[in-house]
């Protein structure tokens, strides 16, 4: 295997000879991807067969007073005299207006649970694809990505489902233009703002690792992160004050963990930055 020599320092490369054409990487792309299906039809299928844990116990609990996320907020407003952090004081009527509405809501969620779980499984996939391409040292450097990806997902998954899930479901579930127009949501409206807010907020919270690879490739820097602080803050507390009751506690919850994972991305272009200039 041929040897790239840079300040002294010795640097395993891909060796030429063994290196894959375009068709053999589609093929083991393809084989990654036929795994990764797969994972996901497996889980997908447990969730389906499931149906009373599913939607019962995960997906319409949040609606619901006796929530943990509901009773926790509402035991705080009480002790700091705020009453509209109890969001279990309204009735959040589901119903479904189409004929096989229930039925293809049964499968689209099983399939969206499929893919949150078995995301980390993906990931890896993901990672056995892309790791032959890179160096030694970047292999080194990379050690632990799956797993921080993995977390970083989940992480994201349970803040959304814990606390802005509810948070949105109050606002949008009691927010009326007029006493006399009430509010019953669709099966579809409901389970698409669910499923969307988090999904979307597990991606969000992979910031620190796309902001990890655009600083390996210098298309941003620690200094242009920590120049947009301000904007960065006002746009986070501009989502929190849409999504949450009209009171600062509730967007503090909000703005708090996702200021705090801009913070984390900050670290980490330093780390990758300051490494690059090692090199």
């Amino acid at each position: 295997m041929p040897e790239v020599v840079t300040n002294k320092k010795k640097i395993t490369a891909p060796d030429p000879e063994v290196e894959m054409s375009f068709w053999d990487h589609l093929d083991a792309l393809r084989g990654h991807l036929f795994r990764s299906a797969i994972a996901i039809v497996v889980v997908a299928i447990v969730a389906f067969i499931n149906r009373e844990f599913i939607f019962d116990q995960l997906i319409l609990a949040p609606k619901d007073p006796d929530f943990i996320t509901n009773r926790l907020l509402c035991q705080l407003g009480v002790w700091a005299n705020i009453p509209s952090l109890c969001l279990g004081n309204f009735d959040l009527k589901i119903i479904n207006i189409n004929l096989s509405g229930q039925f293809t809501t049964h499968m689209y969620i099983s399939f969206f649970a499929g893919l949150i779980v078995a995301a980390p499984y993906v990931i890896w996939e993901i990672w056995r694809f892309i790791k032959p391409a890179l160096y030694d040292k970047e292999r080194k450097n990379s050690r632990g990505a799956v797993l921080s990806m993995s977390l970083l997902f989940i992480l994201g998954v349970l803040f959304s489902y814990f606390l802005i899930v509810p948070l949105t479901l109050s606002f949008f579930g009691t927010y009326q233009v007029s006493e006399s127009v009430s509010n019953q949501i669709s099966l579809a409206s409901y389970i698409s703002t669910v499923v969307s807010v988090t999904f979307s907020l597990g991606v969000v919270f992979e910031l620190p690792v796309f902001v990890f690879f655009l600083t390996k490739v210098g298309i941003i820097t620690p200094e242009f992160l920590k120049r947009n602080r301000k904007y960065t803050l006002v746009i986070l507390l501009t989502i929190a004050a849409i999504i949450t009751p009209p009171d600062i506690i509730s967007q503090i919850l909000v703005t708090i963990p996702l200021y705090g994972l801009y913070e984390l991305s900050i670290l980490v272009s330093q780390r990758i930055s300051r490494q690059t200039r090692q090199a």
